[in-house]
């Protein structure tokens, strides 16, 4: 759940989890590390890991390659400029000094989903961060890795490539990997807390289009940070969180020879803020060029999320998603009722709006039609002067039934703890239902699949790194759109896919609807594309968004690798 504080420029949420956005923001202003490529590190000498035994409970439809094969990787060593390095003796003490992760592990796989068979590669591993040239290690960024053999002949054309972040900041990776994309699916849809932590082949994963890389910001899943607090600083802040990514991905492009490789980059809610600055940093920063952007469920600009009372344009980005989570509750969904509801927020609630609560005619007009388009009871509409904040909507729409919404889906309902109180401070229903479930899952997932094993457990959701993030200095709101102008007018080849639930109040589709109206067509309309499915935050739990999703996904990556817009 987020929540704002009127009173500050940037938002302050409820809970410091990771999910969701900037849940609670941190003052530190210290200026950061310099921080720069350095030698790739070696991991420290070890024995083949042994092949991983077949489970008889595997879940139906997948099975392994008999026996699976694991074994340690070898990276390609690199010379502190960046380039590869095939000295035998280029092994620094300082390489292997400080490392804790287990060596690169790497399985083979074969998965049977739907019609599909696919025989892929898995590798589980760790990518070492340095301070500077020559410098102590500062992090291990830790990684899942799904790819296919690379195409027959020599003339065949290289596989793209995607890396994928989930947001927070404070949030590791495993929602997009097992819930939504990767090979391996932990089904969402009505999770609790006690939901077995039990994989089924994923009939969505993009492995058939795309390698995918599954990236852990320092401090969440396996990552750890190394050297204290000031290494701690520069990673959790917005520009050393895209600085320190962008030499991690340039490391894994070199190690794994992908320099040719089209590049998706694929970030869901902070990730969606995320992944603009680091397309960025890796072009102007690493040389390393992206021709695609999927932003799942993103904030673009944080000045529409606030609900700040005295700015009428976040009650217009919020109205929207209330009225299709109101549709949903009466089972009356309809993306022509939804499109009405679009035209009344930005036309007519958004004039009155402008009017102010002190416009008496203006809040009559307002409260009887905001009342239908949500649901709520007229009285309460009027008394709140038609502007609705999503905590009063989360309880209020389900009131009648003793249940309470989720911000991030407001048609996921948990029992209200206390229903007769004026407010209810219940954990959120589908945050807190998928924590343990997707913990287990990706722990499962790491040990017996990929035979990888890590001493410290498993974080999918770093409270501390969200109450210490930087978002530096200034008055203005964060915002990533000025990244997107940029990437669109400077490069022909770019691509970008926005993709949305229609019923989610944490980042609502609206406002992103809104901000990319305001973006000219560079070259094509078709370079920048807004998708609403139905669903919250994580729509992809459903199953038909998911489906809509990949469908989507495999026509953008296909473009965007298909070359540039010279129209």
């Amino acid at each position: 759940m987020t929540a704002f504080s009127p009173d500050r420029p940037f938002p302050l949420g409820r809970r410091a989890t990771g999910l969701a956005l900037a849940l609670l923001l941190a003052a530190a202003t210290a200026a950061p590390l310099p921080f720069a490529p350095a030698a790739l590190a070696q991991p420290a000498p070890a024995q083949p890991a042994a092949p991983a035994e077949a489970r008889p409970n595997d879940p139906a439809g997948t099975r392994e390659a008999p026996p699976p094969e694991s074994r340690a990787a070898e990276p390609a060593r690199e010379r502190p400029d960046g380039r590869p390095d095939s000295r035998p003796d280029h092994r620094p003490e300082r390489d292997a000094k400080d490392r804790r992760l287990p060596a690169d592990s790497v399985t083979e796989h074969v998965l049977e989903a739907g019609r599909r068979t696919l025989r892929f590669t898995a590798t589980a591993g760790s990518i070492p961060l340095f301070e500077g040239e020559g410098g102590p290690l500062r992090a291990e960024v830790a990684y899942i890795a799904f790819t296919l053999p690379k195409p027959a002949g020599a003339d065949a054309p290289p596989r793209p490539v995607t890396f994928l972040f989930n947001g927070g900041p404070g949030a590791a990776s495993a929602y997009l990997n097992i819930g939504a994309i990767g090979p391996w699916r932990l089904p969402l849809d009505g999770a609790t807390a006690s939901t077995p932590p039990v994989l089924v082949p994923n009939a969505e994963t993009w492995l058939d289009f795309t390698d995918l890389v599954f990236v852990d910001p320092p401090g969440t899943g396996h990552s750890r940070i190394v050297g204290g607090d000031a290494a701690r600083r520069h990673f959790w802040s917005v520009d050393g969180d895209a600085e320190a990514l962008a030499v991690m991905l340039r490391k894994w492009i070199v190690q794994n020879g992908r320099q040719a490789a089209p590049k998706i980059l694929v970030g869901e809610s902070y990730g969606g803020f995320r992944v603009p600055k680091l397309a960025r940093e890796l072009a102007t920063g690493q040389g390393v060029g992206v021709r695609g952007l999927v932003l799942v469920s993103p904030v673009l600009d944080f000045t529409l999320l606030g609900q700040r009372r005295h700015l009428p344009q976040s009650w217009v980005a919020h109205l929207p998603s209330m009225a299709a989570a109101a549709m949903e509750r009466r089972g009356a969904y309809s993306p022509v009722a939804l499109a009405e509801a679009e035209r009344y927020a930005a036309t007519d609630y958004l004039a009155d709006l402008m009017r102010g609560v002190r416009d008496k005619e203006a809040v009559d007009r307002m409260a009887p039609r905001v009342a239908a388009l949500t649901g709520l009871d007229p009285a309460l509409v009027r008394r709140l002067a038609g502007r609705i904040d999503t905590r009063t909507f989360q309880r209020e729409l389900h009131r009648d039934r003793g249940l309470i919404g989720s911000a991030y889906d407001a048609t996921v309902t948990a029992f209200d703890p206390t229903p007769s109180a004026a407010q209810s401070h219940l954990p959120d229903p589908v945050l807190d239902a998928t924590k343990a479930p997707l913990t287990a899952a990706m722990t499962g997932l790491y040990r017996d699949r990929l035979n990888w094993r890590a001493d410290e457990p498993y974080r999918l959701l770093n409270g501390e790194t969200s109450s210490q993030w930087n978002w530096g200095r200034g008055r203005a709101a964060p915002q990533v759109v000025d990244e997107l102008r940029t990437i669109l007018a400077g490069d022909r080849d770019a691509r970008i896919l926005v993709v949305h639930g229609a019923t989610d109040l944490v980042t609502p589709y609206f406002a992103s609807r809104m901000i990319l109206d305001q973006l000219p067509v560079y070259g094509s309309a078709d370079r920048l594309r807004l998708e609403v499915y139905r669903g919250g935050h994580m729509f992809y739990s459903v199953d038909d968004s998911r489906r809509a999703l990949r469908r989507d996904a495999e026509a953008f990556v296909r473009a965007a690798v298909k070359g540039a817009d010279r129209e």
